[in-house]
This record gives C-alpha cells, structure tokens and sequence, in this order.
C-alpha cells in the first residue's frame, strides 16, 4: 500500500493524458514521504458506462480511491490527502474552466487483520 485507482467517465478519452496522471500522482504520493516506493500503484480505470448529474453528454468525473496500511497519524494522513489532490486538481486544472467537471479523492485505511500483502518488488528496492 498505497494503492490509488482513478475511475474515470470515458469522455475523458482524449481530453486528459491519463499515464501522466499516473506517474504525477505517484510523484506526490511518494514526495508524501510515507511510503515505500516497491508499495505504491497507481492505476486509471475507464468507466463506459456512467451517468452524472443531470445526464448532459459533457459531465465527466474523476473519482480517486486512495487505500493505505493503518499505522499514519490523522495529520499525515490528511496532508499525504491534500498533495495527492493538488496534483490531480493541477492535471485536470482545463477542465475546472468548464462547468462540466467533478472530482473526488477518498483515503480508506485499511484493517491489518483484514489485508493480505506480498510483494517482489520491495527486497530489490531495499537494495538499492
């Protein structure tokens, strides 16, 4: 953990680089400076299917699911939180000009007991 998904309508197709969203949000969420970089994923999923708001063809949304291992303070959190939006509201900064556009960013921290973790990448990065 982290792991961040993106779900996002597909009219964003063409409008927004997507894998450059990726790799920003993975940028702040590594200069957040709480978590491993073998741990982090980042991934962008599109929506086909989507109605919003009042159902005009232009409404589009982006909507990021941040999931993370407990064991953070609130503050930490909350300012890893504020960095990760800052740079998706600097990526979609375009759209905001139209009155089209809605994005969301939640955090969930996930219960120990209840997450199951194993990981390749991490020895070969701890060795660098």
């Amino acid at each position: 953990m982290p792991h961040l998904t993106i779900e996002y309508s597909a009219n964003l197709d063409g409008k927004i680089d997507m894998a450059g969203l990726c790799r920003a949000l993975h940028a702040a969420i590594l200069a957040s400076g709480l978590f491993e970089m073998g741990a982090i994923r980042v991934r962008a999923v599109r929506c086909a299917a989507y109605a919003v708001a009042d159902l005009l063809a232009e409404n589009a949304f982006a909507d990021l699911w941040l999931r993370i291992g407990a064991g953070r303070s609130a503050a930490d959190k909350a300012r890893a939180g504020e960095m990760i939006f800052a740079a998706a509201t600097a990526h979609f900064a375009p759209l905001f000009k139209t009155p089209y556009f809605a994005l969301t960013l939640n955090l969930s921290e996930l219960d120990p007991a209840l997450s199951w973790k194993k990981n390749a990448i991490h020895p070969r990065l701890r060795a660098k």
